[in-house]
Formats: structure tokens, sequence, C-alpha cells
């Protein structure tokens, strides 16, 4: 059978690029698709038969059908294919500035951009409770929401189990808010305060072996270990199909880097295969 996937979201999250970051992947993209056809849409796909494995349906852009899409998904669900659902959020104030940076109309009609957003929100609600991926993309630009989307679905194969993500962030930058587990590094030393350390971040050897040599930090690093090789088979069984994982520092460049490779490597070695994302390293 086919595996869909459908990419939805409030307008302004970055449909546009997750669209084009499938299709570079290999996956059949309808843009702008109209919810209601999805059903009539897929019986033509699963006729194809093996020339469309994947096919990416982006929906949401102020259509006024968004009520059709959970039961299109369903039908979909039905048909023993392999269904899931990608949703694109962002806060409020940084889809306001979006809209007002590029002087574009809200596709939800409204009093202005502000009450548009509240309104696709409210439309949306439902499909965001049912995704089975959410990303912020809030503090992520185009290249990085790219790379998130490359790392998520490249690494996948078709059919195959839930997909784990290990991120890094700074709590200086805000919280993520697409995250279902989050840990805070803070009670680590921070290298931040070493001079020669400043400049360099925990992709470096310097960095990695300041924050993982200390036994606090082994300790901390072999309970989450614990704990989540029994959370993941638990959250594979109950049909969970991604699970994403939060290391946060104040800045998001030292601390919760090194721990987040190092927690990558971990599950790795446990056969439970992860990528990892580092939302402000770079800042």
């Amino acid at each position: 059978m086919s595996e869909y996937l459908v990419v939805t979201g409030m307008s302004g999250a970055g449909r546009s690029t997750a669209a084009a970051t499938l299709e570079d992947l290999g996956w059949f993209v309808i843009d702008n698709m109209p919810s209601a056809l999805i059903a009539k849409v897929s019986e033509l796909v699963d006729g194809a038969g093996s020339e469309m494995e994947r096919v990416a349906f982006v929906v949401g852009r102020g259509g006024g059908d968004h009520d059709d899409v959970l039961p299109a998904v369903d039908s979909l669900i039905a048909g023993r294919n392999r269904v899931r659902i990608l949703f694109l959020d962002a806060a409020d104030d940084v889809l306001i500035r979006r809209f007002e940076g590029t002087r574009r109309r809200h596709p939800q009609v409204a009093r202005g951009v502000v009450d548009s957003i509240a309104d696709e929100r409210s439309l949306l609600a439902g499909l965001r409770d049912r995704a089975d991926l959410v990303i912020d993309t809030g503090e992520l630009n185009t290249n990085q929401l790219r790379s998130r989307l490359l790392e998520t679905f490249g690494n996948e194969e078709s059919g195959s189990a839930m997909q784990t993500s290990v991120v890094s962030f700074g709590f200086k930058h805000g919280v993520p808010l697409d995250v279902d587990l989050m840990f805070d590094c803070r009670f680590l030393p921070n290298p931040y305060w070493v001079e020669s350390l400043r400049s360099h971040s925990g992709l470096e050897p310097e960095v990695r072996s300041y924050v993982l040599d200390r036994p606090e930090t082994r300790q901390f690093l072999d309970q989450l270990d614990d704990l989540l090789t029994m959370l993941i088979p638990a959250y594979t069984k109950e049909g969970k199909s991604y699970l994403t994982v939060a290391m946060g520092c104040t800045g998001g460049r030292h601390r919760s880097v090194a721990i987040a490779e190092e927690l990558s490597r971990r599950l790795d070695a446990h056969g439970l295969p992860t990528t990892v994302f580092h939302r402000d390293v770079d800042r």
C-alpha cells in the first residue's frame, strides 16, 4: 500500500519549504491540496501502484475545508495505508512578523492579521491535536527548517518504526513548542565561563570533554539512558510515530549540544536510531 503524509499547519509556518524539501527527498507532493479531494486522489495513487509509493498532501491555506481533513485521513487508514500528519506551527507574534515583513495577505480572511491567525488556529486545533509530528518553526530560518525535515524524513525507511529526534536548544532563545520530553542541563558546569572554550561549541572535542567527563554528567546520562530505553519501545507499542527529546541549556551552544550528541550515540548503540538537531548552536 502507499504511504501518505498530510502536511498542514499555520499559514506562514513553512508549508512551502516543507513541500519543496519532501519533493527533493523523492515524495510525490501535491501542494495546496483541497482536502475534500484527498480520498479521490488517493484512489488514483493506489491504482498507480509502486510508481507513487510516498505521497504528500499539502493542505490548509484557509480554504475553509479543514473539517474534511481528519475524515480523509481516517479513510486512508481504513485502506491499510500508512498515514501521518505533519503540523507546522509558530507563535502568534512570529507569524505576525512574518506576514508584516512579506506584506502578504493572510489566507484566512478576517479583520486583520491578528484576528486571521486566531481564527485559523481555532480551525486547525483538531488537526494539531491529531498530528503525529509538530514542528515549531518560530526559531528556525528556512535553511534550518529544511535541515530538520531532511534529518527527520531523509533517514527513515517506508514502514519503519517510530522516529526519535534529539534536539538541543537554549532557554534564553525560547523553549521549543514541539517536543515530547524536555530536560534541563543547566545544573552542569558551563563551558561558557571558561575563556578558552567560550567561542567553541559542544560539537568540538574540548567542550565535549569538559561537559561529559564529570561524575554528575555521567550519572545524568546513565539515568536518562535507562529512562528512554524503557519509554521508546513503550511509545512504539502504542503506535506513536515520532518522539522528540529536547535538551536545554542557557544558550544552546555548549552543554545541551554535547549532551544531545552523547544521548543520540547511546540510543543508537541500543538499536534505537535517532536524528540530532541543534537549534541554537550557531547563535
